[in-house]
Formats: structure tokens, C-alpha cells, sequence
């Protein structure tokens, strides 16, 4: 339990991704003293529409990670630990916890995320399940040597309705699904047999965590209401935190449930850092930030969807790529880029203001096209508020921080204020820029609208 000299023990946050099992180790001020990380299996993709993963290949490069981090710190030391994985991936296990065949990752299309289980079930080997789980689930049922419950974050795509609490979905794995806890909440102990796979202590508490992208947003610090952060990767995530729930399928907003009562809405869109790769000639993008920033706006507009299809700030699978006006050469092009994904990721916090859920500032900013000075700046003055790069924001640390909820901070809104460091300095939007910069978001917008892709303008 929390207590004097809590701050001075340590956590351990394990990320189960897709490419690699990461964990970190922190201590209770949120300074993060180890890493490690484990290859997983690679993915089987034989076609567009199946993803696949040998679920076997999870704890043997979760146990070594943490064996190789636990190896540079006082393992003894250690009082908790907390699971993320992604979310919707699913397994079917049997009564020993063995997974009875491969493990349906989160980007399989051959069924929505509800009913995976129902599809591997109709699958060879399946006779034999005694549990559905999600990935999370298994690696903490290793840890506790017990069949687990699972947390209404990891559940919320599988089915899990949070302000209900119970599943709104029945099916044919409706008696195989474990049972739901908030986040944060014990889910038993580290066993015997895990202690020594691990290094982890025998006994130290194992607490329920969240899913990848909420374990970030935590460890971001987007945690309480009004606080939201941007994650440009290869796409672009918006999340925060409300007081109300907001779900809007046409926007693509869905909301989880923070366990000290709060909600996580927000959604992602396939803009991001794909539309750069997408639109370049395998040139230095350093480069050409510098040379688009000493440009200034861009005349051309350009909605940069890489491929067909998007999923937030609007649904629309005819969505495509838009430009008005033609770029005079590679660097104007470069900066209608960095200006269209702005432009987006503005639209989608003008639709969750307009749902009750605005955003203060400054916006936090994560991820790799977070790191772009040039970029940040060019979206601080299309949003026209100061953005900020969150100093933590890895899924590892926000596990670490789910860890310490309830063991060495009272709660999880507790332990954030303890561990999470605030935003660094923040870029102020450029005034002589803003003009220009709202002039082109009015075309982008009216573009949109004029092929009726923005369903709450009809």
C-alpha cells in the first residue's frame, strides 16, 4: 500500500505490442531506471485481410525483458507491476492457459473486433478453449499462475460496455470471457513459478493496466479532464480527457473509462506521419522542415490521405486525397503536407469541443512527427494554441504508472501527478502566419463539406 517511502520502491510496466515485448522500471517520481525489450514472432499476414500472431512466442520475450531491466535495478525492490498490449488482439487458451492456436491481432478484418472470439472458435483446436482472452490477459495469468480478470480498457473493443458495466455483446464466447475490473485494480500476485522466469519478487501485487494507447496517454499526462495530447506516428491520435462520455460513430469518437471516473474520448485518424512517406522521394525530412518553415504557408491546400478511407474526424470509406491548388516544387508540397494533417487534427478537436469536451492548453504532443519543432510550430498556429512535447509518453512508463495506482500512490490520478513530468516548453503559434494559415483550413473545411464527407454539416 501507499506509504512513507513509497516514492523510494520501484514498478515494473510491461508493453506487449506487436513487434516486441518492452519494459521499463520506474520508481515512484516517475524516473524511469531500466529498460529492456524481447523480439516477439513476426506477424503472419498471407493476405490483406488476416493478421495473425503465434501467441506462444508472448511470455518467453515478456519474461526475458523483464529479466534483462530487473537485472540492473534491486529486483526486491519492486511492489508492482501492470500490463499493456493492444488493443483487440484475442487468444483462445485452455485450462492450463496454453494458447490453443494463433492469436487474431488488432488489425485482422476477417471479423469486427466483438467477434473474434466467435471466429477462432469456429476455428481447428478450438473444442479445447476453456478461456477467450485478450493479450494482456495471458501474460497476467502467467504472472499470478491463475485464469485473471481482465480491465474494461483492454474489454472496451471486445464487447464491454464501461457505463453499463456489464458486455453488450453475447455470442458464442460469452461463457469463456473473463470476468471485468476497473484498470489499476489488483489482479492477484506474481507466483512462484513467474518469480523465477522473471526475477519479479514472489508476492509483489500485479494491477490490471489499459490498453497501449490509453497506457501513453497516461504516461503523457492527458489524464485529467481537459488535458489531450496528439500522437503523430504514421497516423495521427488525438485523446484526452472529459467529464462526460462522448461516442460518435460518424466522427469516429469513442470514449474509454478512466478508473477515477473520468472518460478518454477521442479517435485516429489514417493522416499522420504516412502521408510524408507517402508523399516523398526518399529525401532528408530535416531538410525540408527547415526549407518549409523559411517558405512560410503554402498556397496549395491538400488533405493528405495516403491510401482510400477515414476513420476520424469523419467516417467515410470513399474519403481520398485532396489538393487545391498545385505546389510550385517538392518543398511547397512538403508544407501542404505538414499544413493538411494540422488541419485534420483541428478539425477533430473542434469536434470534440462542439461535443462538450474542449481542450486547454497547451496541447501535448507525442510520437515521432511530435519531434518536428517546424511541424509542432506549423500546428500551434493552425490550432492557434500553444503545443507541447509530453516528456513521457511510451506505453512502458504509462504501465509503470498503472502499477503504482493503489501500491505506492493512493490512486491513479495520484500517481500521474507523482510520476508524470509536465509538457516542456511549449511553441507559440506565429501570428504573421495565422492569416494565411486560417484562410487555407476555411478551403480545406469547405472542401470537405462540398463532397458531404463531414456528416454533422448536412
Amino acid at each position: 500500500m501507499a506509504g512513507s517511502g513509497s516514492e523510494d520502491r520501484l514498478v515494473a510496466g510491461i508493453d506487449l505490442a506487436t513487434a516486441a515485448a518492452r519494459v521499463a522500471v520506474a520508481d515512484g517520481r516517475g524516473r524511469v531506471i531500466a529498460r529492456a525489450e524481447a523480439p516477439l514472432a513476426p506477424p503472419q499476414r498471407p493476405d490483406p485481410r488476416t493478421s495473425e500472431q503465434d501467441a506462444r512466442s508472448w511470455w518467453p520475450a515478456v519474461a526475458g525483458a523483464l529479466r534483462e531491466a530487473l537485472a540492473a535495478v534491486a529486483a526486491d525492490d519492486v511492489a508492482a507491476v501492470a500490463v499493456s498490449a493492444t488493443s483487440g488482439t484475442v487468444v483462445l487458451v485452455d485450462a492450463r492457459g496454453e494458447p490453443v492456436g494463433p492469436a487474431l491481432l488488432y488489425d485482422d478484418g476477417r471479423a469486427p473486433a466483438p467477434q473474434r472470439w466467435d471466429r477462432l472458435l469456429a476455428g481447428p483446436g478450438a473444442s479445447s478453449a476453456a478461456h477467450a482472452w485478450h493479450a494482456s490477459d495471458l501474460i497476467v495469468a502467467r504472472l499470478t499462475g491463475a485464469a485473471p480478470p481482465t480491465d474494461w480498457s483492454h474489454a472496451l473493443k471486445t464487447g464491454y460496455d464501461p457505463g453499463a458495466g456489464r458486455w453488450s455483446t453475447g455470442g458464442r464466447a460469452a461463457d469463456l470471457r473473463p470476468e471485468v475490473h476497473a484498470p489499476a485494480s489488483p489482479a492477484g500476485r506474481v507466483c512462484a513459478s513467474a518469480a523465477a522466469d522473471t526475477s519479479l519478487p514472489e508476492g509483489c501485487d500485479v494491477r490490471l493496466g489499459m490498453t497501449d494507447a490509453c497506457a501513453a496517454q497516461i504516461a503523457a499526462g492527458a489524464d485529467r479532464p481537459g488535458r489531450f495530447v496528439t500522437v503523430l506516428g504514421t497516423t495521427l491520435a488525438v485523446k484526452g480527457a472529459s467529464h462526460e462520455r462522448l461516442d460518435e460513430p460518424a466522427s469516429g469518437i469513442y470514449s474509454h473509462r478512466h478508473p477515477d471516473g473520468w472518460w478518454l474520448p477521442g479517435g485516429a485518424s489514417n493522416v499522420g506521419g504516412g502521408s510524408l512517406v507517402a508523399h516523398g522521394d526518399g529525401g532528408d525530412l530535416a531538410e525540408l522542415d527547415r526549407q518549409a518553415a523559411a517558405r512560410g504557408p503554402a498556397e496549395a491546400v491538400c488533405y493528405p490521405l495516403p491510401r482510400p478511407g477515414e476513420r476520424f474526424p469523419f467516417r467515410c470509406a470513399g474519403a481520398e486525397e485532396l489538393w487545391m491548388g498545385r505546389p510550385a516544387d517538392p518543398v511547397e508540397a512538403h508544407r501542404a503536407v505538414l499544413e493538411g494533417v494540422a488541419f485534420v487534427e483541428r478539425l477533430g478537436y473542434e469536434r470534440l469541443a462542439a461535443l462538450g469536451a474542449p481542450a486547454s492548453p497547451p496541447i501535448r504532443t507525442a510520437g515521432r512527427g511530435g519531434r518536428s519543432e517546424v511541424w509542432s510550430s506549423i500546428r500551434a498556429t493552425v490550432l492557434n494554441v500553444p503545443v507541447a512535447r509530453a516528456t513521457t509518453a511510451d506505453t512502458a512508463f504509462g504501465a509503470c504508472v498503472l502499477a503504482a495506482a493503489g501500491t505506492l500512490h493512493p490512486s491513479l490520478a495520484d500517481a500521474g501527478d507523482a510520476m508524470v513530468a509536465p509538457p516542456g516548453a511549449p511553441l507559440e503559434p506565429v501570428p504573421e502566419e495565422r492569416d494565411a494559415m486560417e484562410a487555407s483550413y476555411r478551403r480545406f473545411v469547405a472542401a470537405l463539406e462540398e463532397r458531404g464527407w463531414l456528416p454533422w454539416a448536412a
